[in-house]
């Protein structure tokens, strides 16, 4: 099984760039907020870019999906909202969706670029002494033959650890509206990782789960202070910016409007749009799940410009 071309190639983040002139329309997408994270990342590296983002709330957590169901509804709620939006490329902000559902997506939207979001496994190959590297996801995503095909392409020589933390991606929803999990809540995730044989020679852990980059912080408080924690964000913005460029894109061909929809009617709307704004998002929109009427999305609440 090989890694498909738009997989990014993960590497350190915070290193100087240019950010690119290419512009069009990006949609991005995720279960919930997770995808923020990357989102930011785009901003910073497409500052001129047109991004609307899907959180699939009405499914969130994905882990926890079956995931033949999960699959045809990833596909087709992304038909309907290429459909509307008409992107230059589409985002797989979600490394469940991601290991899950793009070979579907390839198929069913041939003529749409997507760039997924996959565990940074050659990465954490890279810069790991001890050959020991670890994986912190969702159960969903550590359980996919995915993952191992990543492990045997880019990490022969190590061994992966792999820990599929089933509440993690809750407790990132809670920090992301500034309620950061208690400690020891993050303490007993990340004990499940390093707890296991050979758990203490890890020295780099790949974030599996996108929604993990609210709690980045807290996860290395938890851990030796020798670890590396690896977030693919920037390298997934990377790599959209090469697939705009090497498109051509130097202004949106079609929908210039951004757009930042929920799949179920968000919760605390006053308490959440204060979080939605450092994003670059002014509204948010409810969207209709794909089968239900109506099939367009309609507004739900206006995020203010005011401070």
């Amino acid at each position: 099984m090989n890694v498909p071309v738009s997989t990014p190639d993960q590497s350190p983040a915070g290193e100087s760039f240019t950010p690119s002139p290419a512009k069009g329309c990006i949609l991005a997408f995720d279960s919930g907020i997770g995808g923020l994270g990357i989102v930011a990342a785009l901003r910073r590296r497409l500052p001129d870019a047109h991004i609307s983002y899907i959180a699939d709330t009405a499914l969130f957590p994905y882990g926890e999906q079956e995931d033949a169901a999960l699959c045809a509804h990833i596909v087709a709620l992304l038909k309907d909202a290429i459909d509307i939006c008409k992107p230059d490329v589409v985002v797989v902000a979600c490394n469940t969706a991601s290991t899950l559902a793009l070979g579907a997506l390839r198929e069913a939207c041939p003529e749409t670029p997507f760039v997924g979001c996959v565990p940074a496994i050659r990465w954490a190959a890279r810069i790991s002494r001890s050959r020991v590297i670890g994986l912190l996801a969702t159960r969903a995503t550590v359980r996919r033959p995915y993952v191992d095909a990543l492990r045997q392409q880019f990490a022969p020589d190590c061994t992966l650890i792999a820990h599929g933390a089933r509440h993690l991606a809750d407790y990132a929803e809670e920090a992301f509206r500034g309620k950061p999990p208690a400690p020891h809540l993050i303490e007993r995730e990340v004990a499940g990782l390093f707890g296991q044989p050979d758990g203490d020679r890890i020295d780099a852990v790949a974030l599996g789960c996108t929604h993990y980059t609210f709690l980045y912080e807290a996860l290395r408080a938890a851990s030796p202070k020798h670890v590396a924690w690896l977030d693919p964000a920037d390298a997934v913005a990377r790599q959209t910016v090469a697939v705009l460029e090497a498109m051509g894109a130097s202004a949106p061909r079609h929908n210039t409007v951004e757009h930042l929809w929920f799949t179920a009617p968000p919760v605390d709307v006053a308490e959440l749009e204060t979080h939605l704004r450092p994003f670059g998002y002014t509204h948010a929109e409810q969207w209709t799940i794909p089968g239900q009427e109506p099939s367009v999305p309609h507004p739900v609440y206006e995020v203010s410009d005011k401070p």
